[in-house]
Parts: structure tokens; sequence; C-alpha cells
């Protein structure tokens, strides 16, 4: 018997969707805005998981994407000999207005490379794709109303795709409605049964998985008696809070896994807040006697542990990681930018071995070229570390290492220059509309070290000469509690990043050298940050 220990993909990887090809077990993730787009990771067993790389690379770009727009929910299949990957694209979301663009790129390997785009409309989001044993494809979808009037949910909507003609057939049937919205559908046929998984409630603390089923494709569809399959929303202790979202995979000895989002919220002041954003868990599920998806432990909540017959009885837990820059490019498995990927120009590797020379770029606030580079926080606590060689001259050039959220919310360690103190070090923040400063540190000369921990809620950090062993601590404890989808009243959908930037607000190719990054987690056995 294997272990699954949830998360099985820990830090912000939302929306899995799953898929066994012969002994290979693969999951792709949203990835909103970052780049590159739809990660895709690899098992053989379900119990321990790499990220393969990514679907979406090269010369994808995002850039004037909306903060938590971007590339949603992306759906993996496999059919006619090769893999199938739809998603959506989400331009605006303003109000009653959603721009959205879906698409079909497919593939014989699942590392590429992967086809030009097929539009398939642009009528909601969250589309899937269902291979109906009769040998006809179908894509299954959310149908969005713009019109304020009306509710902007308009139903799921079951429409046939046209392989030889890369196109979707232009008929949509809404198969299933519901006074509320439900998003996330997926499509199974089961015996004489096809099943509609289907995600409810929201992504935040209401969400749910239930399902809907019909002996006929097109429906009626019955809707489970019960409410839920799967949901944390009745029990605000569990460790895995928003539980929903989810697709289904069959085994190599025929059980049953429910792939699904969940968070593990920190609290601060007897509030939640999910910081490591919306992660990836599985749990072992059944069809019942009488034909519903049930979980197979009993009730609706998510295990933390679950086994699996026949897989694999070790897991190699990571604890963090290292990079020397000793690589002639980026490894983008650990690696994300905001929109579009960095050039040679921007990111350069090869000008001082061991360094990474970054060319600043826009402020924070910018959608379009922002010199960033970030990875997942995976774990509530964690030391990220990084050594800097960069001379501002100007207030207008700025460096150093930074928790980021989106351009609305992050907290900067940074390394600057004015003339009343020359080099100095100062937190930098962004909450909402408001932006504050710390009072000044003076910086070490020459090249320097800077780091910061977080303590579940709380972030801190320090700063030392290199060479010496001795940290100093930047005045103040910073708010990470919010950098989540759960502070403030916008619509927020990614998770906490660490990473190191450069800024350049003057445009004169002004730059800063970065070398021996590290970041390192501690597992809690549970939720960090209880007051």
């Amino acid at each position: 018997m294997g272990v699954v220990r949830n998360p099985i993909l820990r830090g912000f990887n939302p929306d899995p969707s799953i898929l066994r090809v012969g002994d290979d077990y693969f999951i792709a993730t949203s990835t909103f805005e970052f780049h590159p787009a739809v990660r895709i990771h690899h098992s053989t067993d379900l119990v321990n998981w790499t990220v393969r790389g990514h679907a979406l690379d090269e010369d994808f770009d995002l850039r004037g994407i909306p903060d938590s727009g971007g590339v949603w929910a992306p759906s993996l299949s496999h059919s006619d000999g090769r893999f199938w990957l739809a998603y959506s694209i989400v331009r605006s979301m303003d109000g009653d207005d959603k721009d959205i663009d879906n698409y079909l790129v497919t593939a014989e390997s699942i590392d590429g490379p992967w086809s030009e785009p097929v539009h398939l409309g642009s009528r909601g989001f969250d589309f899937s794709f269902f291979h109906d044993p009769d040998g006809t494809h179908w894509i299954v979808g959310v149908q969005w109303d713009q019109r304020p009037e009306h509710p902007s949910f308009s139903g799921l909507v079951l429409e046939q795709y046209l392989p030889d003609e890369k196109r979707a057939s232009g008929t949509a049937t809404v198969i299933h409605q519901e006074p509320s919205l439900v998003e996330g559908p997926n499509l199974y046929r089961v015996g004489d049964w096809y099943h509609l998984l289907i995600a409810a409630g929201g992504t935040g603390w209401n969400h749910a998985i239930t399902v809907a089923r019909s002996r006929d494709r097109l429906g009626p569809y019955e809707r489970d008696p019960k409410p839920f399959v799967l949901t944390s929303r009745d029990a605000p202790g569990l460790p895995l809070q928003k539980a929903g979202h989810g697709e289904l995979v069959q085994t190599r000895s025929g059980e049953w896994m429910l792939v699904h989002l969940a968070s593990r919220p920190t609290l601060h002041l007897g509030e939640r807040y999910s910081t490591l954003g919306r992660e990836t868990c599985l749990q072992h599920v059944e069809f019942g006697e009488d034909g519903w998806l049930r979980l197979a432990q009993g009730g609706h909540h998510a295990a933390l542990e679950v086994e699996v017959a026949g897989e694999s009885a070790g897991r190699a837990d990571a604890s963090g990681f290292a990079d020397s820059f000793d690589a002639p490019q980026l490894d983008n498995r650990r690696w994300s930018t905001l929109r579009t990927a960095l050039d040679h120009d921007t990111a350069d590797l090869t000008v001082r071995p061991g360094w990474l020379r970054l060319r600043g770029g826009h402020s924070p606030a910018s959608v379009f070229e922002q010199s960033m580079i970030v990875t997942r926080v995976e774990e509530h606590r964690a030391t990220f570390e990084a050594r800097f060689d960069a001379e501002p001259t100007s207030t207008r050039e700025l460096a150093g290492l930074i928790a980021w959220y989106d351009r609305n919310g992050w907290i900067w360690l940074q390394l600057g220059w004015d003339a009343d103190n020359g080099r100095h070090i100062r937190v930098v923040s962004r909450d909402g509309a408001r932006t504050t400063r710390s009072a000044p540190v003076a910086a070490p000369d020459g090249p320097v070290r800077l780091r910061a921990d977080l303590d579940g809620p709380d972030l801190r950090f320090a700063v030392a000469a290199v060479g010496d062993a001795h940290w100093t601590d930047v005045p103040g404890t910073h708010p990470a509690w919010t950098l989540s989808d759960d502070h403030g009243d916008r619509l927020r959908f990614t998770g906490l990043f660490f990473g190191v930037r450069a800024d350049d607000l003057d445009g004169r190719g002004w730059s800063a050298d970065i070398a021996d990054i590290s970041l390192r987690f501690a597992r809690d056995a549970a939720p960090a940050g209880a007051d």
C-alpha cells in the first residue's frame, strides 16, 4: 500500500486536472498571470510528484492581463493517440463583463511540441473535454451572461467538437442549471450513466464538489440526493479548507481517485488566511451501491492521508531548493515570471558565471515588463535568502527580495539609494491602494545578503554583509496574511511567492547581480499561526 499525504502539490497549484496514460499520471494546474503557463506534474505512483514542465511556454504572452486573469482551469485528456489540453484565457473581468477565450492544443507527447491553438469560442470558462466511448468528442463548460438584469451564470453547456475540422460545432446545449454559480464541470461515462462532476459554492470557504447524472449525454441530469461529495464548509477547523474543483482518474488497479483543490489557512487574530494559495489534494472515492460517487472513507471531508492500493510506499518530502545559477537558462520548473518570459538581455546568466544579471524593468504596478523571478511558497514556515551585488545611484534604481501576491499585494526588502541616506535598505509594502515605506537601514558596503523569514501570518527580514556570519534584523514584523485570496474585497485567485526583482524606472539599462538563492521549508503537524 502507498500513502498519499495531502496536499500532493503544495503551494499555489489550483484547479487540478488529472490523467493516467499507461503507468504515468499527469496533473495540469492553473497558472493565471504567471509564465510559463499550465504547470504539468508527473507521477508513477500517485504519491511522489515532480514538475514535468509547462505546456504553454516559448512565445506565450499574457502582457496586459489583469491580476488573477490569464490561464484558468486547464483540462488535460488523452484520445486518438494524443494529449489534449483545453484552457481559458481570461482577458478582463470587470463587473458583469468577462472577456474569455477558450483554446485547445494537442501533442503526441506530454512534453510537446504542442500544436497551434484552436479557438473554441468565448462563451464562458472552465471548459473541459469529454471523449465519449462512441468516438465523439464534446466540450463541457460554464456559459456566462453579461446582461446586468440576468444571472451571470446561465448554465453548464455541452457542445460537440469536430476534430477533422478543428472547430467546435457552434451549437451548445444547456445540460444543467442551478440557481447559483456552479463551475469546473467534467463529464464521465461509467457503466450506463453519464456522471457530471461539478464545483459549487465559489472557490472560497463554501467551496464543494457535487455530482449529477443522466443516462443520456444531453440530459436531463439528476442532482445527487446528497448535497456534497466533498466540502469543508461545515468544518472550519479542518486543516484542508476550501475543498472543491476536482477531477476523477482510475488507477491501474481499478480504483477511482478524486483530485481536488484545497487550502491550508494560517490564522491571524482568529481569522483564516490562505497565504499558500489553493493546493492540490487526492482522495479515494468509489461508486456506491446506488451508483452515486462517494468518498471511500465515508462522509464528505478531505483526508490528510489516503491509502492507495498497489502504489509506492515511500515518499521523499522536499525541504526546499538552492539555485547557484550555473545552468545556461533559468529552471522554469521552479521559477516563474509575470505574464511573459524574460529575454536574455533582461535575465543574463552568462555575463557573470554563477550570477543572474537582472536588468531593471517596470514598477510592481506594471502589467507589461517587470524584471522579477518568483517561486511558490509551499509551507507556512520558510526562509528565503539571496546575495545581491547592486549599486543604485538614483531613487529610481531598486533591487531586492520580495514576498509577492499580485500588483496590489507585496512586501519588498528593497536595496535603494537617496541623497539623504546613500545606499540603504527599506521595507516597502503595497496593500490595495496604499504603499508604505519603513525607515531606512544602512546597507553594508559591497555585496549584501538579504533574508526573508515567514512564520505563519508574519514576515520578518534580515541583512548581512557577505562573509559575515552575523545577520542584522531589519526592524518590524510584516503582515504576510495580507498576501492571500482572503484579504480585502478584490477577486484574487493565486498564492504567495518569494522572488527577486530589479526596477529601473528611468529605463537606462541599470541592473543588479544576484547569486546563491536558497529557499528552505519547515513542515508543521498542524496549520501554522494559531493565536
